[in-house]
């Protein structure tokens, strides 16, 4: 990634607007000279308690876009922490990275020392591109890092735990648009079929659905196809007929542009801000009759797993959990009737006025 925004970029980009917009309390940015890294740490909201969320390192085509990427997957993760009733708030890192970064031991080490000076607001966790080995080394420098591998103590992977997730929320789905909440039989697009949706891929071959996966990573791909999973090419993940859609890649792949070539009854899956905007898109899916499952809501099992392993980890207590997205899911099908507001909405709805009641607690100390 270039060291400095293109000037059309300087010009549209206001980074106090976009805090204002999306209510953020604290933005964290990262630089040291000696290891190249590179990081924002993005705080959303901490009324509920720590943010919580993963460290993502990825290769991004601008500064502009790295900080539009924390801020709106740490805006998300207070919304899934809320309606999961967990007592976390949210918060995001993105590591900015180009295809000479290295994740060595002193550069995830200093990037731990930046969470440690932050004195637990913020909770870091592996995320796209981390992983538990990263964790380990961010561990050296501070206690405020959950995600850790089993033999630490940790949960270890939470990919399982969020793909469970995921497939409750389908199942929940399923029994609103079909009646029957089995999947047996049901044709299902995975795309991305990277951790979680290798794992997802494995839970749906297992209850009889015939799965088409597609992913731009060739060994994801012969990886998961030896479950079950079907490959197709990626030009047709949008258009092919199917029972439902689970994006499970990057974010903001429901667009204007996509939206009308689906040709599913359902959409979900573990992607992040699936929603390019959420009132227009949102609003497009429910127009042309396609049930959306929220996916701050059925992606957070692994918040879940990682909640339960900072307040001491039990696997039995993160699945049950997890599992009863199934419920929340179809309670915000119900919201989302009642009051007329597409399902994201309602879900935000929700998750906010948790908040907002808990806030006012807070308010009467």
């Amino acid at each position: 990634m270039s060291g400095t925004s293109s000037q059309a970029e300087k010009s549209n980009f206001s980074l106090f607007n976009s805090l204002t917009e999306f209510n953020h309390e604290q933005v964290v940015v990262c630089n040291d000279n000696a290891t190249g890294l590179k990081a924002i740490i993005a705080v959303h909201n901490t009324v509920l308690g720590p943010g919580l969320g993963g460290t993502r390192f990825w290769v991004y085509n601008n500064e502009q876009e790295a900080m539009n990427d924390a801020l709106r997957l740490s805006r998300g993760m207070t919304y899934k922490a809320s309606i999961s009733g967990l007592n976390l708030g949210g918060a995001k890192a993105v590591i900015v990275a180009d295809k000479d970064t290295k994740k060595t031991e002193a550069f995830m080490r200093k990037f731990g020392r930046f969470v440690e000076n932050l004195n637990g607001k913020y909770i870091t966790a592996e995320d796209v591109g981390t992983t538990t080995k990263d964790m380990e080394y961010i561990a050296m420098e501070t206690d405020h890092v959950v995600g850790l591998p089993e033999n630490m103590g940790g949960g270890g992977d939470p990919s399982p735990v969020t793909a469970y997730g995921v497939y409750m929320g389908m199942k929940a789905s399923a029994k609103k648009a079909f009646g029957n909440d089995s999947l047996a039989g049901k044709l299902v697009t995975v795309q991305g079929v990277g951790k979680v949706g290798y794992y997802l891929v494995e839970l749906l071959v297992k209850d009889g659905a015939k799965v088409f996966i597609s992913d731009i990573n060739e060994q994801n791909l012969k990886h998961t196809a030896a479950l079950g999973g079907e490959v197709i090419s990626p030009n047709d993940v949008y258009s092919k007929k199917v029972d439902i859609f689970a994006p499970c890649a990057m974010g903001a792949i429901l667009n204007s542009e996509t939206i009308p070539q689906l040709n599913c009854a359902i959409v979900c899956g573990s992607a992040n801000n699936q929603l390019k905007e959420d009132v227009q898109h949102g609003n497009m899916l429910r127009d042309r009759g396609i049930l959306y499952a929220p996916d701050f809501l059925v992606n957070a099992g692994g918040l879940i797993n990682v909640y339960s392993e900072y307040t001491g980890y039990v696997r039995e207590r993160a699945m049950a959990q997890t599992e009863h997205i199934y419920d929340l899911t179809l309670d915000i099908f119900h919201k989302s009737e009642t009051e007329n507001l597409n399902t994201q909405l309602a879900a935000t709805k929700i998750a906010e006025e948790r908040i907002h009641n808990v806030m006012l607690v807070k308010s009467t100390y």
